[in-house]
């Protein structure tokens, strides 16, 4: 017979919250094997890996409505490696398209501020500096001289 562990050991064994089992198990991402007579939950050993899965996936970028999808595939006997990998595929792109705006963001940022630098304090109602921005917030507007 499998040894059964009310929540809050499992939280305490796994490291997370009492809360977060019950959020994962809203989610459908694990389910207790039973319930004791007053209520309580009780998981058995499995629970420690499917937590260990969790975490796994959430480190490379899946979300818990991801994982939950990925579990619900694997509970019915279908094996999900070839959803997983697009689904890591497309995250891919997507931090890809992330990063070149972020670095888009980075050159225009250092484009202002050494122009800010350059030309000093300005005066405007909040602060000139942002104020003297272009609408479009890319490139500050040129103090007439």
């Amino acid at each position: 017979m499998t040894d059964l562990r009310k929540i809050g050991e499992v939280a305490r064994r796994a490291t997370i919250g009492v809360d977060t089992l019950r959020y994962y198990e809203k989610l459908g991402l694990l389910a207790p094997a039973g319930r004791t007579d007053s209520g309580y939950r009780l998981y058995d050993d499995d629970v420690f890996e499917r937590i260990s899965f969790i975490r796994k996936a959430q480190s490379i970028g899946f979300t818990l409505e991801e994982i939950g999808r990925i579990v619900a595939d694997a509970a019915q006997g279908r094996t999900p490696c070839a959803e997983v990998r697009r689904m890591a595929a497309s995250r891919l792109a997507e931090l890809d398209d992330r990063l070149r705006e972020l670095n888009r963001l980075r050159r225009d940022l250092r484009k202002t501020l050494d122009t800010w630098e350059r030309e000093g304090e300005r005066v405007g109602v909040v602060c000139g500096l942002i104020e003297g921005l272009h609408a479009n917030g890319a490139k500050p507007q040129r103090r007439k001289r």
